[in-house]
């Protein structure tokens, strides 16, 4: 789990990285806002997801690991989750920096 984790750091770094030339001064975050300015957040900002991303699954990794190390299926279903939120906030991080660069 830890692999894959650094393993997801790493590509989003990574597409940062390569990208961060042709990234513009304010990109679009907040997309339940109304259209225009309101959406707009600084460049920084984007790195939330790497951290939110990474907080969760401290959190998660921890609760199991406390509270459910007698009950597997709660265990497992902690992991999937786990990895479900490494690919898609991995994804959307990508998606999000190929948009706006």
């Amino acid at each position: 789990m830890i692999i894959a984790l650094i393993l997801s750091n790493m590509t989003m770094f990574l597409v940062f990285a390569l990208r961060y030339q042709s990234f513009p001064p304010q990109i679009p975050l907040f997309y339940s806002h109304a259209a225009g300015e309101d959406q707009l957040g600084e460049w920084w900002m984007i790195f939330l997801f790497p951290l939110f991303m990474n907080l969760f699954i401290m959190f998660n990794s921890f609760f199991a690991r406390k509270f459910f190390f007698e009950n597997v299926f709660v265990s497992k279903m902690l992991q999937y989750f786990n990895v479900f939120l490494m690919i898609s906030m991995t994804l959307l991080f990508m998606k999000l920096v190929f948009l706006v660069s």
